[in-house]
């Protein structure tokens, strides 16, 4: 079985530059696209395309000389190691073509799964172009109002992890500020240039007319589907955005007025502010959403500075809860989908879903919980629309290796195993930790974490290495886990006396 060869932490010094030093330098490699991959999770497709001869081999590296961090990111190493220890595992190349990834939103073809999220990232007609052409199959563009928009500046704030890259994204933007008439002539302009792309129209009322005349418009200039956007947490007036996503009565009733005014399929975007989605997902199939879109951001607060206290970001002297994205919000949006698609009420709504997706993988994850297509946003805003290459070959190679012919194969294959309760887990068995010595450089995380968050099973020997008391060890993995070396794996069961 093939095993993960690089990671991130490979290559943290890596900036993922815009027209990349390291490529230009080279001559013979797309030396960027080939490290983007390995930041994406890709490496399997981006040793697919590597030569069958190492041109790294007996090179003088000058892509390291040109690095704009050098000598930091060891680019030759890392492109050795994808010739020499992931490319000779392969065992398919990405397919030449995308079929398998070609979809459907409601009987509405699709390209592919990978759609902009409403958001700023396809907010006006350069934008939604330059994805186009990128390979994005449509976009959710910027939630349309008639109500005037005025945003706050700065709107953004994050939390960072070591290498700098966004874990947990904050924003407190609005909806579009441009006009309901600009807007349409957007789509109708990206209509014409690319009628094969998805536009999905993004609109939020402020009553049962606004809803049903929106609809009524962007059906009228160009729109393939429509989404009521009741999750939007940073609306400023009362009653608008996630305060009617809370209330399961007004989603059916403002689901109503949008259908009233439209036969496209329409979309109900659910807050996850919630403690159940089914509620509200429940009331939008009632008041005639064909399907469900999650999740919005969850709101939040990041940090507060311990000299101004005041929070992130901070609007002369202000800030407020705003809506958290990122990565950091995946496991989350991955409950909710699971939720929506075990409801046997909401059985066949298309769930578009988004939250934290970054890689092939993460959107992978969405579709094996019942998914149909990916909305992104964030991973956008912080690397761009190029993230489409690897999203894209990634899930087609996935495919390929398991068989699979399309997208609804793979769609809701992990829901079996998942359940709302621990009740069903057993507890008969002890899963011991497996050490990898050759891997091993002796720090000792294992033993301090398993010593003072655990269950004092580790003690280091005297040539630094763990070693483990079974007679301790309860298999709770911790230790797996804090391994900066990924050392440690899962070895053999124990069968305990415990109940099932």
């Amino acid at each position: 079985m093939f095993e993960r060869k690089l990671y991130r932490s490979d290559m943290l010094r890596c900036a993922l530059c815009a027209d990349a030093p390291c490529t230009s330098a080279c001559g013979k490699l797309d030396a960027a696209s080939l490290l983007r991959s390995v930041w994406f999770d890709d490496e399997k497709a981006a040793a697919s395309r590597f030569p069958a001869e190492n041109p790294c081999v007996g090179c003088a590296a000058p892509c390291e000389a040109a690095c704009v961090r050098a000598p930091e990111v060891p680019i030759r190493k890392l492109l050795t190691r994808l010739h020499d220890e992931v490319k000779p595992e392969l065992e398919h190349d990405v397919p030449e073509d995308e079929e398998r990834l070609r979809t459907q939103l409601c009987g509405v073809p699709l390209e592919n799964p990978f759609l902009l999220s409403s958001s700023v990232v396809g907010s006006n007609y350069d934008m939604c172009a330059r994805a186009f052409e990128a390979g994005w199959a449509g976009v959710a563009f910027k939630t349309i109002c008639s109500f005037e928009i005025h945003e706050a500046s700065p709107r953004y704030s994050a939390i960072n992890g070591e290498g700098g890259s966004i874990i947990g994204f904050k924003n407190i933007e609005q909806l579009s500020d441009h006009s309901v008439a600009e807007n349409m002539e957007i789509f109708r302009r990206l209509k014409e240039k690319y009628p094969t792309k998805f536009i999905l129209a993004s609109i939020m009322g402020q009553n049962d007319a606004e809803w049903e005349e929106l609809a009524r418009l962007c059906e009228e200039n160009g729109a393939d589907a429509i989404e009521l956007n009741f999750s939007c947490p940073n609306m400023a007036e009362g009653g608008l955005g996630s305060d009617i996503g809370q209330v399961p009565e007004l989603v059916e009733r403002f689901t109503a007025a949008a259908r009233r005014g439209t036969k496209l399929p329409i979309l109900a975007k659910l807050t996850p502010n919630v403690a159940k989605m089914s509620p509200a997902a429940e009331a939008a199939k009632r008041g005639g959403a064909d399907g469900l879109s999650a999740i919005n951001t969850i709101k939040s607060i990041i940090g507060v500075n311990p000299h101004t206290y005041v929070s992130s970001p901070a609007v002369h002297g202000m800030s407020a809860v705003g809506g958290y994205s990122g990565n950091a919000v995946k496991p989350i949006a991955l409950r909710f989908i699971a939720e929506l698609a075990q409801n046997p009420t909401l059985a066949g709504m298309h769930l578009s879903a988004m939250g934290g997706v970054e890689t092939w993988r993460d959107a992978l994850e969405f579709i094996l919980l019942g998914a149909g297509s990916i909305q992104i946003t964030t991973a956008v805003m912080q690397y761009g629309y190029r993230i489409i290459d690897d999203l894209k070959a990634g899930l087609n190679l996935y495919l390929a290796e398991k068989g699979l012919t399309s997208i609804s194969q793979a769609r809701g294959l992990a829901l079996d195993s998942v359940s709302e309760t621990t009740d069903v887990l057993r507890r008969d068995t002890v899963v011991f930790p497996k050490f990898h010595r050759e891997k091993c450089i002796g720090c000792g995380r294992c033993a301090i974490s398993c010593a003072d968050g655990g269950h004092q099973a580790i003690r280091l020997g005297k040539d630094r290495r763990p070693v483990l008391d079974g007679s301790r060890c309860v298999g709770c993995h911790l230790c797996v886990l804090v391994c900066p070396e990924r050392a440690i794996g899962s070895g053999r069961k124990r069968i305990s006396k415990a109940p099932r």
